[in-house]
């Protein structure tokens, strides 16, 4: 945690994002026993957008009273950041979708633990990827790589180098939560969040809709059956936790809110042994630690020789 008092609302925001996601694997691997991933998906993100549409509304009421009531046009430049936010949450928004639709998919052929601590991954990844924006990784970087690789292996593999499909799903899907979070990092600053955050639920929405409409079958009984997943995953999962990311984002550099928001994947394994009564063998445990090692080490080690650099600069720099 941070003495800067936004940087440490930040990672508290963050860190209550993690709680709810953590317990959200929980409802997403019992809401999809009822209906389609596509549909489920879905459903809670538009149930997402519809609980920040008041906070919405409320807020342009505040902020223009007298341009609504006249209903002027605004400005071009207000016009122009407009359509830059639009195109920042129609990105954000896709990713989100991607990320979403092979989490679902593989935590619905997978345990609740094990998908919270693959997904986790992109708490690793997220550094990688940088490179690919001439970012030089330091050398903890590649050793924490390292740890969660081979403690991936302990956590998922079935054999001799045979993964799952569900675990390789989600474990896709942790490479698209970390392009989701290189890209809410870059756009979060300059945009209203909970704008931001709206575009994206609502896009994600409408891509899974179409998905469902083309491959699944929804029926009543089912959305009846899924309603309390559907209302935990849409309100708290979504509604909440995805907007608390976006807000924190805006004081928390990429890779300190991943090292926060892969709190999850306990609070992961937490529900689905309280709930659902999942168990995880000495060798799935075994993994599970190597990965959080892994985490740790990728982002707490190179902390102290940066700080200790920081601390030799003069104040001015």
């Amino acid at each position: 945690m941070h003495s800067d008092p936004l940087r440490l609302r930040s990672d508290l925001l963050l860190l209550l994002a993690a709680f709810i996601w953590g317990f959200a694997f929980v409802a997403q691997r019992t809401g999809v026993e009822h209906i389609g991933s596509m549909a489920f998906t879905s459903i809670r993100f538009f149930i997402g957008g519809l609980v920040l549409l008041p906070i919405i509304v409320a807020g342009e009421r505040k902020r223009r009273p007298a341009a609504l009531a006249a209903g002027r046009q605004p400005p071009p430049s207000e016009r122009r950041r407009l359509s830059r936010r639009h195109l920042a949450g129609i990105l954000v928004g896709v990713a989100l979708f991607a990320g979403a639709t092979l989490q679902q998919l593989g935590v619905a052929r997978t345990t609740a633990g094990k998908g919270g601590f693959i997904t986790s991954l992109y708490v690793v990844i997220v550094p990688l990827l940088g490179l690919a924006l001439g970012r030089r990784a330091p050398a903890a970087t590649w050793a924490g790589a390292l740890l969660a690789a081979v403690g991936l292996y302990f956590l998922t593999m079935q054999g001799a180098f045979r993964m799952g499909l569900g675990d390789f799903l989600v474990l896709l899907g942790a490479f698209v939560w970390a392009v989701h979070m290189l890209l809410l990092g870059h756009f979060s600053p300059g945009h209203d969040p909970i704008k931001l955050a709206f575009t994206q639920f609502m896009v994600c929405a409408a891509l899974s809709g179409l998905a469902a409409l083309v491959l699944e079958t929804t029926t009543l009984a089912g959305l009846r059956a899924a309603a309390p997943a559907i209302l935990y995953t849409g309100v708290c999962s979504v509604g909440i936790g995805y907007t608390l990311q976006v807000v924190g984002q805006r004081h928390a550099p990429p890779a300190d809110a991943a090292i926060l928001m892969s709190m999850e994947s306990v609070f992961a394994v937490l529900g689905g042994w309280l709930l659902l009564g999942e168990q995880l063998t000495a060798r799935a445990l075994l993994g599970c630690a190597l990965m959080l090692a892994g985490i740790l080490v990728s982002q707490l080690w190179p902390a102290r020789p940066r700080a200790a650099a920081a601390a030799t600069l003069p104040a001015d720099r």
